[in-house]
């Protein structure tokens, strides 16, 4: 987006204005809670970003809602986490999101199992949960919506979410196959299913 230089100007803004002094260099888990914030904003993560989304990523808990608290309170250690409610909530957003909003979470996530009319299967909602919601839409991570996933077909048709990425390509597969399995129950339909 046009306004993606402007938001991380802004938020490496307030991390050097909200410091100590202008002049601190943060260090170690400061650091990394900083440089996460940022990276998890972005749909885009250069080479720099491994450590902090490593550190990030390396806070795992038996309990989800330990683990996501766990993140809250790592990310919270960077100055600029709690500068406002809108730092305070892309943190939050990032802790609820980052990690379970790509294609293959929600396609685990969101799938179910169905057996109905003879027919075993499963469909994956189309419904992107608010968690995602919020991390995909927030005010700073505006970054985002250039890599997020799109859903592909419908539910009912086993359709399931892609990255933008390949949403292309996997629409066409997915219109493929589509084809073939009417093409199918056509043939069946006449009798000449086999």
């Amino acid at each position: 987006m046009k306004n993606a230089p402007l938001i991380y100007g802004a938020m490496v803004g307030i991390i050097l204005v909200n410091s100590a002094t202008a002049q601190t260099v943060f260090t170690g888990d400061t650091k990394l809670a900083c440089e996460a914030i940022l990276c998890l904003s972005s749909g885009q993560r250069p080479a720099q970003c491994a450590p902090s989304i490593a550190r990030y990523f390396s806070i795992s808990s038996r309990r989800l809602a330990d683990t996501i608290q766990g993140r809250v309170n790592f990310l919270a250690l960077c100055p600029a986490a709690n500068v406002d409610p809108t730092m305070k909530s892309l943190v939050n957003a990032i802790a609820n999101g980052a990690g379970q909003c790509d294609a293959a979470a929600l396609n685990s996530q969101l799938m179910t199992r169905s057996t109905g009319e003879g027919q075993a299967g499963y469909s994956i909602s189309n419904l992107m949960p608010s968690n995602c919601l919020a991390y995909n839409t927030h005010a700073y991570t505006a970054d985002l919506q250039k890599t997020a996933v799109v859903y592909v077909g419908v539910p009912e048709r086993h359709g399931f979410w892609a990255d933008k990425a390949t949403y292309a390509l996997a629409l066409a597969e997915y219109n493929a196959r589509i084809a073939r399995e009417d093409a199918d129950r056509e043939l069946a339909s006449q009798g000449g299913g086999g």
